[in-house]
């Protein structure tokens, strides 16, 4: 369609000669867009001179704009390399004169005119790009590796509002160049990395240098990490731990909007992937506000735009009431909620309104408000700019400058500035509530004690920060009356104090209490009963949505009640990915009581080990039935009796800690039936295959929140290269007749632990009567042995501190257990069961079994404790000052040298009895 047909307004030229002039040059300019031509020339210099220089091409564009436009962006990939330069800067042109008359015309709403020149920016950034890499090849300026890789997975990120889609008229192009440092050897990344730099910068001069045929984009690099000091093309790898480390929260909403515009798309897709924890926390941001709000006013302080609104030389972009208060207005609200809902993980702005409403952050008549402000705004921006093709966002400064504005767009003066001033009101009224912090109460009254521990607080680390200090003293009123109403309020307060003490920041922390004034009694309360507690929690501030239920602190469940639970909030679930979801929060709550009670000594290692078996049970168990029926509803109903999954190691022996992954065999009976009967059938072997993996799928999957369990099937018959699902009768034979002596012994602890419990029942019977079989004692010694002595040469004899590897520790220990009850023919699962069966069979000694329990006990202990606070080995210089009397307490010493010697004598000890065991095994 043409353009004269849509016409909806014109503008007034203001120099009515100049509009006349162009019209002389476009003879067969169609009459009905005569005035609009006229208009943009008579008020636009810049427009005059597009017009006058693509006059030819503009009559016949005119005809159908959409397809000239498609045409211009067709033809920049065809375009040869010697004549690149020049053939984008025409594309600019012509691109640039259709969309401002199709703007001007009203033809085009906002999201069609930013969308074209976003278009133009990717596809002159590809071209640039491209020539930039050939030239480099050609030339010898890269390493094959890199050459081979169109610039060894160089990517060009488009930020801010290239990255939206939402460019303005005469806009910059904000980039980012990286590349993925793993498509390199690593012989070849210096002199690629070089090469990248040069590649990097040739295009970005390539579109930014003004040249007698204009520029493409004026390009700008500097949002890159540290870009004072880091090149302008860094690697992927050298950026993620940048952000990691030292991100700040304008580079989290940077990256909101940013997606791969150029380059390899692909490793960009994989990048922006990695950043996801990075850009939306797990848990509400409420620091987003105030990091926003501060930005907003460094802002308006740098530029001077403070004060009372003016319209002369106001920016609408960064001014009162402008452009940026709506952006960071939508950003700050995503940055906050983005990491629970990824519904609200959008780049555009107007569509992040709508998806705000949508999940409740805000209402609909402020979201339809605010995006009639931003689209009206972003017009009147693009007039600014297209009069002289500068960026910049002021209105004009003059009488004579706001009647050339109001005649381009159509309108008269007076009616143009109230409704200006009108808009910027109102944004501004809609939006600094949100920014604005509240008024701080009155303090309490406060004892000797307590007025002597308040005024020290201002010198600890976390309220260094102006910042922090900001919202510490809105928070410190309500907590001082909090702590005041605690049982013992001296000693909660001491005990508060050492926790903010301790803390390394706390503007999140502060934020979020701030924001959430519950939580704030809830430290107290924390705080005046257990410090160690309250330690914990400064460290995973994120955890407190967790502990906000009123059941945080009731008795536990059991494997059963949990069970039952965790069924019920499932099968509430609207879809499976919901599903996924909501399993994953409530085995994270669930996970996070268990530490925080073993934390503050509620649940002793060994307890704390059988919760953390019960909530791997229940998810297991509660998911089971949702990963059948979804995969049923493709291939139809389990063939034949069913599956059932048989939790192997520390699972089957119910004694998981903080950051265990889950051993499983998938374990099924077609009892004959040879294909399932659903819309896709599949043979029963290939069905339990893949519905084996769906489950494994439904635990480990990233989901919105996160995964739920590694998962390892490994200990299935002949490990990888087995099926991922067994036969029972497969099983069976298998077990009696091939399988190593390993693999009895990792039997010992087999347990079923979700699907079909009559299944369940036959393995469990199968298990119990392989295991009472006559043992060979001697070969089981000899094998055992033989473990011993690989696993000590793969893993040497551990550090000190390794509770689990080395001589008489975890591994070694559980192994002789798991001997003895093979020898035993016991089906006992766990260690100290294995033990007295042993004991009773007369294989060890009374007084040998107490040596093994004793040890067992205390390295269960250093290794439950070192999981739950470090991750890894209890080393005391990592554990700090509560966590190493955390560990002392639970291992029942008085300090750690006491506890190194400890470790020393009950290891020797064990590794003493058991090479006894093994070597009087060996004589029968």
């Amino acid at each position: 369609m043409n353009l004269s047909d849509r016409l909806t307004r014109t503008p007034r030229p203001f120099d009515p000669d100049r509009g006349a002039e162009v019209l002389e040059a476009l003879p067969g300019l169609p009459p009905e867009l005569r005035e609009l031509v006229a208009g943009a020339a008579g008020c636009s210099p810049y427009l005059h001179g597009l017009i006058r220089r693509e006059a030819a091409w503009l009559v016949e564009a005119v005809e159908a704009p959409e397809a000239a436009l498609e045409a211009v962006l067709n033809g920049v990939p065809e375009v040869a390399p010697e004549a690149l330069s020049a053939g984008l800067r025409q594309a600019k042109r012509r691109l640039a004169l259709m969309v401002a008359l199709a703007d001007l015309g009203g033809v085009w709403a906002l999201e069609e005119v930013t969308g074209w020149l976003t278009r133009l920016a990717d596809a002159a950034c590809e071209a640039a790009l491209a020539a930039e890499v050939a030239r480099a090849v050609r030339r010898g300026k890269l390493p094959a590796s890199a050459a081979e890789r169109r610039g060894g997975g160089l990517t060009l990120f488009a930020m801010g509002k290239m990255g939206a889609g939402e460019l303005n008229y005469s806009s910059d192009i904000d980039l980012i160049a990286l590349f993925d440092e793993t498509a390199l050897p690593e012989a070849d990344f210096d002199e690629a990395r070089a090469g990248l730099v040069r590649i990097t910068r040739a295009a970005a001069k390539m579109l930014g240098e003004m040249t007698a045929e204009g520029y493409v984009f004026r390009t700008d690099l500097r949002l890159r990490p540290d870009a004072s000091v880091m090149p302008v093309a860094l690697s992927m790898g050298a950026a993620e731990q940048y952000y990691e480390s030292v991100g700040r929260s304008w580079e989290r909403a940077a990256w909101i909007k940013a997606r791969p515009a150029a380059g390899d798309r692909e490793a960009g897709e994989r990048f922006i992937e990695t950043l996801r924890p990075f850009i939306w926390r797990r848990h509400l941001d409420f620091a987003a506000i105030e990091d926003a709000h501060d930005i907003r006013q460094r802002i308006r302080d740098h530029k001077g735009l403070g004060g009372p609104l003016t319209l002369e030389e106001h920016d609408v972009k960064l001014g009162q009431g402008g452009i940026r208060e709506i952006e960071f207005y939508v950003q700050t609200r995503q940055l906050i909620a983005g990491g629970r809902d990824p519904s609200l993980r959008v780049r555009g702005t107007v569509e992040g309104l709508g998806r705000l409403v949508a999940a409740g952050w805000i209402p609909q008549e402020t979201a339809e408000r605010l995006a009639a402000h931003y689209r009206a705004h972003r017009e009147v921006e693009h007039r600014l700019q297209m009069l002289h093709d500068t960026q910049t966002h002021a209105l004009p400064g003059s009488a004579e400058g706001f009647a050339r504005l109001a005649a381009f767009m159509g309108r008269e003066v007076g009616e143009l500035r109230a409704e200006l001033e009108a808009r910027c009101r109102e944004v501004s009224e809609l939006t600094e509530g949100f920014f604005a912090p509240g008024a701080t109460p009155p303090p309490p009254p406060l004892p000797d004690y307590a007025r002597e521990i308040v005024a020290r607080w201002p010198s600890y680390p976390a309220l260094r920060s102006p910042r922090a200090g900001q919202i510490f003293r809105r928070l410190q009123p309500e907590l001082l009356a909090a702590l005041a109403g605690a049982a013992h309020p001296q000693e909660a307060l001491g005990s508060f104090d050492a926790f903010l003490n301790g803390l390394p920041a706390g503007v999140q922390l502060f934020s979020l209490f701030d924001s959430n004034p519950e939580l704030t009694h809830l430290i107290a309360d924390i705080a005046g009963t257990a410090p160690a507690l309250s330690r914990y929690l400064s460290a995973n501030a994120g955890v407190l949505d967790a502990v906000i239920g009123g059941s945080f602190f009731a008795p536990w469940p059991g494997a059963a009640g949990l069970t039952e639970l965790f069924s019920a909030t499932l099968a509430r679930g609207a879809d499976y990915e919901t599903v996924l979801d909501r399993a994953r929060v409530l085995a994270k709550e669930w996970h996070f009581r268990v530490g925080v009670h073993h934390l503050r000594g509620l649940v002793t290692a060994e307890e704390a080990g059988a919760q953390y078996a019960d909530i791997a049970e229940a998810s297991l168990s509660a998911l089971w039935p949702h990963v059948v029926a979804e995969f049923a509803a493709k291939h139809g109903s389990p063939p034949g009796r069913g599956a059932m999954a048989l939790g192997m190691g520390s699972l089957g022996a119910g004694r998981l800690n903080a950051g265990s992954d889950l051993d499983l065999i998938v374990i099924y009976d077609a009892a004959g039936v040879e294909e399932s009967e659903g819309r896709r059938p599949l043979p029963a072997r290939t069905f339990y295959a893949r519905l084996a993996q769906a489950l494994v799928t439904a635990m480990t999957a990233p989901t919105a929140e996160g995964k739920l369990y590694e998962i390892d099937m490994r200990l299935r018959p002949s490990g990888r290269q087995g099926p991922v699902a067994t036969a029972l009768s497969a099983y069976k034979a298998y077990q009696a007749e091939e399988a190593w002596v390993w693999e009895h012994l990792a039997l010992t602890r087999a347990r079923a632990v979700a699907g079909e419990a009559e299944l369940g029942a036959e393995i469990e019977a199968f298990r119990e009567a392989l295991l009472g079989r006559q043992a060979d004692s001697a070969g089981i010694a000899r094998e055992v042995a033989e473990m011993r002595a690989r696993i000590a040469a793969a893993r040497g004899a551990g550090a000190l501190w390794d509770a689990k590897t080395g001589p008489g520790r975890l591994l070694d220990i559980e192994l002789a257990a798991q001997m003895l009850g093979l020898m035993a023919g016991s089906a006992e699962r766990t260690t100290a069961g294995q033990l007295e069966a042993g004991q009773a069979a007369g294989l060890i000694e009374p007084g040998e079994a107490e040596v093994l329990e004793s040890a067992h006990r205390l390295f269960w202990r250093l290794q439950a404790t070192g999981r739950l606070l470090t991750g890894g080995r209890p080393e005391p210089e990592e554990l700090g000052e509560g966590g190493r009397r955390m560990l002392l307490r639970e291992t029942a010493e008085d300090a750690m040298e006491d506890l190194e010697a400890t470790m020393r004598a009950r290891g020797a000890a064990a590794a003493e009895i058991i090479d006894a065991l093994i070597a009087r095994a060996g004589q029968t």
